[in-house]
């Protein structure tokens, strides 16, 4: 009887469990005869940060038959419905970026053009985020519920929300919820190598031991353990249009009775910005930097001027911003900051680790013996350009007003991107399309015009004249788009007022358990 096929993950955590998880899932579905195990450490302790994620993990959650209420309680998590923005566009200036999609709930007649409710709303000028259900939702700190008279909680409409939490708690959540997963806890203090094909034969653990396999997981974070480590992958770095290169972390309590935000605060500051993500009992914070500008004991001090108080920092981490060249090398792939890191400015982090597992699972998961080079090109040429996507989505963001430091004066003169620079041009003569984006993800959530419209708006680079001009072409359209534009943002403000705060929302589910 043949052995299991055997993979192996080297770290948990949430990119570790979410790897495993999506692989033991598609082996299944696949009738593969697959064993998975998982490496991680309890001599290292877990450090919990605030995280948030896009709408592909509650989708993920769902697929896996995990109970949303019963998630948020264990990992004390809190609703994601947006993003804010403060202080990009100019000083004292502040947006949302709502995360539901309005086009998918609407019939329209057939031949409609993609993005029609986007360009009808900036040609008549008017915010693109006031036609989103979660708009009103964001602006008043709701959650996307309604309690009926029995008690029970039932959601208002038929979006995906996203999450934040502490993802300490979510890596053991998952792992509680692993069946048939084998955990190995111990270090990774090397690996034995094939003599003829260089790929890894067996981890070499702390305790001297040997641990074969017959394909790797690298999920160690930055330290990339396996991938560059002991592989010596090569990095494609992004600092030339995304500077910032250090974050100083650190908690903030929530106080008794107090709403909780649904969003992503995203406060930009002197020379970088200020991240909040609120979980149930405090806020999950950080300055995400330039030392170019700063030094730590600034940029803290900086941080205690904005907020009011002093803080307590967690450390001052260096990062690289950048990716893998190949993230996945010989029989190791690389997930989660292994693969690839960006400032946290859009929730990329998971959300790639998702899309990823999901492509490698779906599209390329075999007996390692059956998977080839080629296989390995197409999946690092997806994945490369899925991050580079991500990089040219962010730098967008860094096309501001803003002047006022060195900092920025340095972003808008040098840092731009000229893919970002294309995308914009093209955009100032059309409006922005979902045409306009390949999917090379096989249909698996990739960045668009739903992201873009939100962050173009808010920061003023979208021009009325051209979204007019292509109104003007179909008068009927523009009604048709005209009354739907008005239609949902009086049905979503009425709905607004049906839902629960988001701090009671959270309680009524705490006191379930």
């Amino acid at each position: 009887m043949a052995k299991p096929i055997e993979f192996v993950i080297v770290g948990g955590g949430t990119a570790g469990w979410i790897a495993a998880f999506i692989i033991q899932d598609s082996a299944r579905r696949k009738k593969l005869d697959l064993k998975v195990k998982v490496v991680e450490s309890s001599k290292i302790p877990t450090v919990g940060v605030g995280e948030a994620t896009t709408a592909a993990f509650r989708v993920l959650i769902k697929h896996f038959g995990i109970d949303e209420f019963e998630f948020l309680r264990k990992t004390e998590a809190t609703f994601k419905l947006g993003i804010k923005h403060e202080d990009w566009r100019r000083k004292g200036y502040s947006y949302f970026g709502p995360i539901d999609d309005p086009h998918q709930v609407v019939a329209v007649p057939r031949g409609t053009p993609d993005d029609y409710l986007n360009v009808y709303a900036v040609s008549a000028g008017k915010p693109v985020a006031d036609m989103h259900m979660f708009g009103p939702l964001l602006e008043r700190k709701k959650a996307p519920y309604a309690q009926k008279p029995d008690g029970s909680l039932i959601p208002l409409g038929p979006f995906h929300h996203a999450y934040h939490f502490d993802q300490a708690l979510v890596g053991k959540f998952f792992a509680s919820k692993s069946q048939g997963v084998e955990v190995v806890d111990a270090l990774v203090s090397g690996v034995e190598r094939d003599s003829e094909t260089g790929d890894i034969a067996a981890l070499v653990l702390d305790d001297g031991s040997t641990l074969t396999g017959d394909f790797f997981i690298d999920a160690t974070g930055f330290r990339k353990q396996l991938i560059v480590k002991e592989l010596g992958a090569a990095w494609k770095s992004y600092a030339e249009e995304l500077p910032v290169n250090r974050a100083l972390p650190f908690w903030i309590d929530i106080e008794e009775g107090a709403e909780i935000a649904n969003y992503t605060r995203a406060w930009a500051q002197s020379s970088g910005w200020m991240w909040q993500i609120p979980t149930q009992f405090r806020y999950g914070c950080g300055y995400v930097y330039s030392d170019a500008f700063l030094t730590p004991d600034e940029a803290k001090a900086e941080v205690e001027t904005a907020l009011g108080h002093p803080i307590e920092t967690r450390g001052d981490i260096p990062f690289s911003i950048g990716r893998l060249e190949t993230p996945w090398l010989g029989n190791c792939l690389a997930v989660g900051l292994s693969s690839s890191f960006l400032e946290p400015l859009e929730s990329t982090s998971i959300h790639g680790t998702i899309v990823q597992m999901m492509l490698f699972a779906g599209r390329f998961l075999d007996d390692p013996a059956r998977m080839t080079p080629a296989h390995r090109d197409d999946y690092n040429a997806r994945i490369g350009r899925q991050v580079d996507d991500f990089r040219t989505f962010v730098n967008m963001h860094y096309m501001t007003e803003r002047d006022d430091t060195p900092f920025w004066r340095e972003v808008r003169a040098q840092r731009i991107h000229p893919e970002t620079r294309a995308r914009f041009e093209r955009w100032q003569k059309e409006m922005p399309r979902r045409a306009h984006f390949r999917d090379y993800l096989d249909g698996l959530p990739h960045i668009e015009t739903q992201l873009y419209y939100p962050v173009l708006d808010g920061l003023g680079l979208l021009d009325r004249e051209v979204a007019k001009a292509e109104m003007a072409r179909d008068p009927k359209l523009r009604s048709f788009a005209k009354k739907t534009y008005d239609g949902l943002v009086k049905e979503y403000k009425q709905a607004a007022t049906k839902a629960l705060g988001h701090a009671e929302f959270l309680r009524l589910v705490r006191e379930m358990g």
